[in-house]
């Protein structure tokens, strides 16, 4: 069995790194596993644990529905937290809707869908996730900090490829490798 996801590679540029440090300094006192800049992808599916016999299959799709789908550009805006500001549990930066993001998804969930693949049923929400909360002490605070980039555009990412990857679970940082990509 393996861990997969499938996901867009996002490479964070200037500013996204300076909101990234600019909340990590002003939330140093709580408990937040920020994500590795070198980890930074838009989730399109989680697979979690699949079966070895699936991974073929998984690939021919992939490649299959990939091909030919051309490239686009998406546009990373916003932060928030998921749950709420008295129950935060993730910090995020958003992404500015795109009709061509939500088709390449839609693509691939009705293409795992037809190699019997199971996924949780959620709506599709794009975003970044920066950090995980564990435990916070000011949550005020932290509404004023998200608050400061809730509409600030960080950076403009070329989508050019889907990225099949498998996360493989560490003590410390989780390790994401890429398994095999498909240009679009």
């Amino acid at each position: 069995m393996k861990r997969l996801f499938i996901a867009l590679k996002v490479e964070p540029g200037e500013s996204l790194l300076m909101m990234m440090s600019s909340l990590k300094a002003g939330l140093r006192k709580d408990s937040i596993n920020w994500t590795y800049p070198g980890n930074i992808h838009i989730t399109l599916a989680f697979l979690g644990d699949t079966e070895e016999k699936m991974i073929n299959p998984l690939y021919s799709m992939l490649k299959e529905i990939c091909t030919g789908l051309g490239q686009f550009q998406i546009i990373l805006k916003g932060s928030g937290v998921f749950r709420n500001f008295t129950d935060p549990r993730i910090i995020w930066t958003g992404i500015e809707t795109s009709e061509k993001l939500i088709r390449l998804n839609d693509i691939i969930i009705n293409g795992l869908k037809s190699i019997n693949i199971k996924l949780e049923d959620r709506p599709f929400n794009p975003h970044l996730t920066l950090g995980r909360i564990k435990h916070i002490n000011d949550k005020t605070g932290l509404k004023t900090l998200i608050e400061q980039f809730q509409n600030s555009e960080f950076q403009v990412i070329p989508v050019s490829e889907v990225i099949l990857y498998e996360s493989i679970l560490s003590q410390s940082v989780p390790l994401y490798k890429p398994v095999s990509s498909f240009k679009l």
